[in-house]
């Protein structure tokens, strides 16, 4: 049976393992977790909530540890992945249900697909947005970022890994930072490709130097922006950032998974124009072998890194059309 499309949104917290966990949730049917990535919340996941309210799923958006309404842990390993992991887990439970369908973007990603990989008795099926999925392994994450760029420029990730650095940049002007690296990863408004690459700090310099002039992507509008600015200057950015400084110790806590698929059903949409899903394109290459259950991998021609928010309307089909596949 479907719901209304018209159901409203719910916000309500849930106790998690380090405390309050705010999400967002609207319509009945089997649960759908959403995951956002850096630097966002529930809100990027605001086209998608009706969407599968209407087409009869239980849809909730979470604010990640360290975002929104969620609690702010201190320490810098609260936020590795066997944490965020855990906070999934905690909201299914929580909302009373047996398991769910994750799907994540960016970061959310990553934690979608690590949380289907240590616990497939809770999640069913996982979907990934931008970021491929990679299984745990290689070599350990700050000695191959530190190689990026070469003497001249950082790689962003070194940048945010250092505590406080990043902050220092943003904090100052939330609200403008905000809009130039939502506008440098966004199909109609990032550098050209002769123009500096945002994703790079040219050495004792900032990373919003390489952001594009003042003009804002068509999918984020003035209000969209307040939403965004006004959780981050309540909260500061450090609970986001921490999230880049758990890499290596992530690396360690899931070691033991080395190379392991995800054997759940899944699904996976990139854009062409986003470089976290051209840079791992041997990842997806390898999906035959690392998502032996894929339905479909899709690219979406023209499209930037904030793909739900850039392409809603072809995202949620997409998503509706998976979800049919795997409804239990």
């Amino acid at each position: 049976m479907r719901s209304e499309p018209t159901a409203a949104l719910r916000h309500r917290t849930v106790q998690g393992p380090a405390g309050r966990l705010h999400l967002v949730e609207q319509g009945t049917g089997p649960l759908v977790l959403l995951v956002h990535g850096f630097p966002e919340s529930w809100y990027s996941w605001r086209h998608q909530l009706p969407a599968l309210a209407s087409a009869g799923y239980r849809a909730a958006a979470i604010d990640v540890r360290g975002y929104g309404r969620s609690s702010k842990p201190t320490a810098v390993d609260a936020y590795r992945m066997l944490e965020l992991v855990e906070d999934n887990v905690a909201v299914v439970r929580a909302l009373g249900e047996e398991n769910a369908v994750v799907i994540g973007h960016d970061w959310g990603s990553n934690i979608a697909a690590t949380s289907a990989l240590l616990h497939p008795e809770v999640f069913r099926a996982a979907g990934l947005l931008s970021v491929p999925y990679a299984p745990p392994g290689g070599p350990r994450p700050t000695d191959v970022f530190s190689q990026v760029g070469g003497p001249e420029q950082e790689f962003y990730v070194s940048y945010f890994q250092e505590p406080g650095r990043a902050e220092s940049e943003m904090e100052p002007d939330v609200r403008g930072w905000l809009a130039g690296f939502y506008a440098a990863l966004s199909a109609d408004t990032m550098p050209a490709e002769h123009e500096p690459d945002p994703h790079f700090v040219a050495r004792g310099g900032r990373l919003r130097d390489r952001f594009p002039a003042a003009r804002l992507p068509a999918w984020l509008s003035e209000e969209d922006l307040d939403v965004y600015a006004g959780e981050f200057e309540r909260t500061g950015m450090t609970g986001a950032l921490n999230r880049y400084r758990n890499m290596d110790r992530d690396w360690q806590d899931l070691a033991p998974h080395r190379g392991a698929p995800v054997t759940q059903p899944s699904l996976f949409i990139g854009g062409t124009l986003d470089a976290s899903t051209t840079w791992m394109s041997d990842a997806i290459d390898a999906y035959p072998s690392t998502l032996p259950r894929l339905s479909a991998s899709h690219l979406l021609e023209g499209c930037g890194h904030w793909l739900q928010q850039e392409r809603p309307a072809e995202v949620n089909g997409l998503l509706t059309e998976w979800l049919t596949t795997v409804r239990s």
